[in-house]
């Protein structure tokens, strides 16, 4: 009688070894430990770099507040725009106080706590090293007033010679308040060249000292403001290319650990198949 073939159930499959296995092994956590601490080391540099890139920079930036001031003229001339390594620099200015009508009041400007307003004259200059040779004027941030109707904020007169740091326009734009009047919201070069009947340069003074004779603003003037703060010079921009290299360094070196381990594991998965499938038998003729 033929015999039914017999039907089994196929051999189980051995169980699939879990990663964290293959990772607590004696030898992937020393490596790991090994990585961490490269990686460390590595991250610590890049950070090292950072700070020194930071401390290059903060140098450049106050050596150029505390240069000893020098001549508007000589810095830049009145045709110029404002250039950029102006801005924060110290000068003296020479020259006679302006109309009394161009003053200008800037809204919403703190002092310690109060809220108030910044103070600005105009200064017709002895010299603007103008290509032809005329004179102009700078706008000059003489201080700050708790309201446009104290004594302080009298407009000056007379010949005057300060010392004051370049500070740049503003962003926000106050073209509207010029129909206004002399209250303006931003300190813009912008708008006040729309305000008076002469060249001014594209920059102003604050004030930080003054010398003047023969000046009639009464017995106040308006408290000083300390400059705005110049824009940043960043130097040492190679040691932001270390640190980025560093930090890439300490990466790849957990991505080779974490490879590793992944191939060592896939070595020990017999699920795994073979690189290459040998013949299973051969075809007869």
């Amino acid at each position: 009688m033929p015999v039914a073939p017999t039907t089994g159930l196929p051999a189980p499959k051995p169980a699939r070894p879990a990663l964290w296995r293959t990772i607590l092994t004696p030898r992937w956590t020393g490596l790991l430990l090994l990585a961490l601490a490269i990686a460390s080391v590595m991250s610590v540099l890049g950070v090292w770099q950072l700070d020194t890139y930071q401390s290059k920079t903060d140098a450049a930036t106050a050596k150029r507040a505390e240069g000893a001031p020098i001549p508007l003229h000589t810095l830049f001339s009145i045709d110029e725009g404002l250039p950029s390594k102006a801005v924060g620099r110290k000068v003296t200015v020479s020259g006679t106080w302006g109309p009394a009508a161009d003053q200008l009041f800037i809204t919403d400007r703190r002092l310690g706590d109060r809220d108030g307003f910044w103070v600005v004259s105009p200064v017709m200059l002895d010299a603007s090293g103008a290509a032809d040779g005329s004179t102009g004027a700078v706008m000059v941030v003489r201080g700050w007033v708790p309201s446009v109707s104290d004594p302080a904020a009298n407009p000056p007169t007379g010949r005057v010679a300060l010392t004051g740091a370049i500070a740049q326009s503003e962003a926000q734009d106050a073209s509207g308040d010029a129909a206004k009047g002399r209250t303006l919201q931003s300190l813009r070069i912008p708008t006040i060249v729309h305000l008076v009947p002469y060249r001014i340069y594209d920059a102003f003074v604050v004030l930080s000292s003054i010398d003047s004779t023969n000046s009639v603003s009464g017995d106040s003037a308006p408290a000083i403001v300390p400059p705005p703060t110049p824009p940043t010079d960043h130097a040492g921009l190679r040691n932001v290319a270390y640190a980025f290299q560093w930090w890439i360094f300490a990466a790849f070196t957990l991505w080779m650990w974490g490879r590793m381990v992944l191939d060592a594991h896939r070595d020990n998965d017999p699920d795994q198949p073979d690189n290459e499938l040998e013949p299973s038998g051969t075809v007869s003729a």
